[in-house]
């Protein structure tokens, strides 16, 4: 593939990204579903003869692009929830309480299931564990169709209207990073052998220290960077004022690197750091125009990621998929996610008035979508584990991803609107 070439499809394929979204607004058709068909097409052309596509070979690089491309989607996900999470504030931590029972309830119960069924397949324990990990969260890059809109400002309160977009966007933001401890423990089981000998280190290091670390990393540099963009003595340094957007770029990776550093994990970092800078001014327009930033580059990066990922797909990515991949991918699409979300979603007591109504419970239940993360995470414990990048799992993770993109495509504008979604009449 000739370098003159690529900067053709390159430039078509940017204005795809580009007219995509409007044009496809009204039809059940998404922009990822139309990038990935772009790829598979490209593939099936002379054209990326001579381009590495095999992710044994390529894993690091892999890994870095998904990275970058979580990273920034987690940065964007953070500035445009409008809700505030306080602290301090029990009432404000119950009006997060579909997120947290996503987060508490789903999230293990898709990773234990999916688990238990690969296992039960014959799959090594390490790789079952693992493929249940990585296919349990909900992916914040893939899910642009269910998230929230972006910040509001003005002079008024802000809040979330729309409750369904936002537990959705809300538990995409938070679960990449809460599934990391997960991931651990299959490259552990892998590494080390038996649980016993691992246990306390895994709960008391990968599960609580590295979570805990992480928020608070994320808060910390939040703070600092509202502080200077909003209330520094320094002229200078107050670029809320100039509209210096690019701040945006700048927290995500100062973020992402403090966490790591300090032990923690970078991704609730980034997240925790968007969601305090956006506690900060919360009328101020400077929150829009950070958002924008962040959209605009994870819709570049999403484009490449799925252009690449339709053209490994007729170049060879789905060899190593057997039936059990095909089942294990649409038990979890269809039957384990939306059946785990609907246990976390239910009414707790008779009397219990649950933000959402019975079909857009349903629909939070139904609407996780797989994606980049996943490949990301895939990528990673490869590298600590070889035996954990074989290519049954590159396949039936890619299954399942390019599964997601089709079935959720298709039915989040029709769905949301039944159940009620003003965002998507």
């Amino acid at each position: 593939m000739t370098a003159d070439l690529v900067y053709l499809v390159a430039g078509g394929s940017l204005l795809l990204a580009i007219v995509l979204p409007e044009l496809l607004d009204r039809w059940a058709v998404s922009a990822p579903m139309v990038l990935v068909a772009v790829g598979i097409g490209i593939g099936l052309t002379p054209l990326p003869d001579g381009m590495p596509l095999d992710p044994q070979v390529n894993r690091a690089t892999i890994e870095h692009v998904t990275e970058l491309a979580v990273l920034v989607a987690l940065m964007g996900v953070g500035l445009a929830l409008d809700r505030p999470l306080q602290p301090r504030s029990r009432s404000s931590w119950a009006r997060w309480s579909t997120t947290w029972r996503l987060l508490g309830v789903t999230m293990p119960l898709c990773i234990g299931a999916v688990a238990l069924l690969a296992w039960g397949a014959g799959v090594a324990p390490a790789a079952a564990l693992l493929l249940g990990a990585v296919l349990a969260p909900t992916d914040p890059v893939l899910a642009s169709d269910v998230r929230v809109a972006g910040p509001q400002t003005g002079d008024h309160e802000v809040d979330e209207s729309d409750e369904l977009r936002f537990t959705l966007t809300s538990e995409a933001g938070l679960n990449d990073g809460l599934a990391f401890p997960f991931v651990y423990a299959a490259i552990l089981l892998a590494t080390e052998g038996a649980v016993s000998g691992w246990a306390l280190e895994w709960v008391g290091f990968y599960l609580v220290a590295k979570v805990v670390i992480g928020v608070v990393a994320g808060i910390a540099i939040g703070r600092v960077l509202a502080w200077v963009a909003f209330r520094s003595a320094s002229r200078s340094l107050r670029v809320a004022e100039r509209g210096e957007s690019l701040l945006a770029l700048a927290a995500l990776v100062s973020a992402y690197g403090v966490g790591e550093i300090a032990g923690g994990y970078g991704f609730l970092s980034v997240f925790v750091c968007a969601m305090t800078f956006r506690s900060a001014e919360r009328a101020h327009d400077y929150h829009a125009a950070m958002h924008e930033v962040a959209e605009r580059l994870e819709r570049l990066l999403t484009l490449f990621v799925l252009l690449v990922l339709g053209i490994a797909l007729s170049r060879g990515l789905l060899g190593g998929l057997d039936w059990r991949g095909v089942v294990l991918g649409l038990a979890l699409l269809l039957v384990i996610r939306p059946l785990a979300g609907w246990v976390a979603l239910a009414p707790l007591a008779r009397r219990e008035r649950p933000p959402l109504t019975q079909g857009q419970r349903w629909a939070a239940a139904f609407f996780g979508v797989r994606g980049v993360g996943s490949v990301y995470y895939l990528a990673y414990a490869a590298g600590h584990a070889r035996e954990l990048g074989t290519d049954w799992l590159w396949s039936t993770v890619a299954f399942t991803v390019v599964a997601s993109v089709l079935l959720h495509g298709v039915l989040a504008s029709p769905v949301l609107r039944r159940v009620g979604d003003p965002a998507s009449r």
